[in-house]
């Protein structure tokens, strides 16, 4: 019994660790917009972005932590050995993708990690081939497009309303916005990434035994998810912020307000609805979205390209990962 106490704790405290490397990994989804368009120094930015991704527990459901709790795999298959696997395959696969600064999805990285471990264990009678699971592969190819032409419209509507008005107004105007823009977007942020932390450690607890009566997600759990997220929001990720916020194309006060506004709606849908998407696929989508409202030519296709392929990646090379953790947990633990 010991044995299994020691094993769940530490898996708890690498769940949380994923927690942290999220917030660190995601950070410039939510600051990199604000610190290109010079609105607040990157120290501030992290610690705005900080804030809103503790504080979103607050405002939304717990509707994606059940998700990946038990809409993925069989929570009754589950045991110590699946979630080590399932954990290293996307912390390993988030270190890479971090190594080189391409903004890839620890949120699918973590699906891919429950996919690979969950069939090393039983095959794909492990896998619920269910609507949670189909829900969220079709958000990973809708979330981009959402908000891409959700900015794109928003972009051309402000372009359009504000066509009399003196650039340096405009601008002026839409940098204060901001601030509005990337709090919701920090809490969409928080609320979505950081459930996918809670899914994992509840049906940890449930597996053990330690959750008594339906699955749910225990208070502790929440609030040392959303700490862990927070912090590694504060700690940032700047690789990414330099790719993000000003790599994929130039971005001003008014295509910042845009692309978070279209990314916090995508991420309040999503999370509503339950379904674990991307930050990272919805932000760049919505950027992309900024740039075509100029011109075609406004994108950098070369670097938007690198990062799609990054994303038909994460899946299976973080469910591979998770297949070989497995397999060295089962002699490990």
């Amino acid at each position: 019994m010991d044995h299994v106490i020691i094993v769940m704790a530490v898996l708890v405290f690498v769940a949380l660790i994923f927690d942290f490397m999220n917030g660190f990994h995601d950070a410039a989804n939510s600051i990199a917009l604000m610190v290109s368009t010079r609105l607040l120094t990157p120290q501030a930015a992290v610690i705005w972005a900080a804030f809103f991704n503790f504080v979103a527990f607050l405002f939304f459901g717990l509707h994606v932590a059940d998700t990946v709790g038990k809409g993925i795999i069989d929570p009754h298959i589950v045991n110590n050995t699946i979630i080590f696997g399932a954990l290293f395959g996307a912390i390993a696969w988030n270190v890479i993708t971090w190594w080189f600064g391409i903004p890839s999805s620890s949120s699918h990285a973590l699906i891919g990690g429950l996919i690979g471990a969950g069939m090393a264990h039983s095959g794909t009678k492990g896998v619920i081939i269910g609507s949670k699971l189909i829900s969220t592969g079709v958000a990973i190819i809708l979330s981009p497009l959402f908000g891409m032409l959700l900015a794109l419209l928003l972009s051309i509507g402000i372009m359009w309303l504000f066509q009399r008005s003196s650039p340096y107004k405009i601008e002026s105007r839409f940098n204060k916005m901001q601030f509005i823009s990337s709090s919701l977007f920090s809490l969409g942020h928080g609320a979505n990434d950081a459930q996918k932390t809670m899914g994992i450690i509840t049906v940890l607890l449930f597996a053990n035994g330690y959750l008594q009566g339906d699955f749910h997600v225990p208070f502790w759990v929440v609030i040392a998810c959303q700490l862990a997220m927070g912090l590694g929001t504060l700690f940032g990720g700047w690789r990414i912020v330099r790719t993000m916020g000003m790599g994929i194309t130039k971005i001003r006060p008014t295509g910042g307000f845009a692309a978070q506004t279209s990314g916090s709606i995508a991420l309040f849908l999503a999370t509503s609805l339950g379904i674990p998407v991307s930050t990272t696929h919805t932000i760049t989508g919505a950027i992309v979205g900024v740039g075509l409202s100029r011109r075609m030519t406004a994108v950098r296709w070369g670097l938007a390209s690198r990062i799609v392929w990054a994303w038909v990646l994460t899946i299976p090379c973080a469910a591979i990962m998770a297949a070989i953790a497995y397999h060295i947990g089962e002699s490990v633990l």
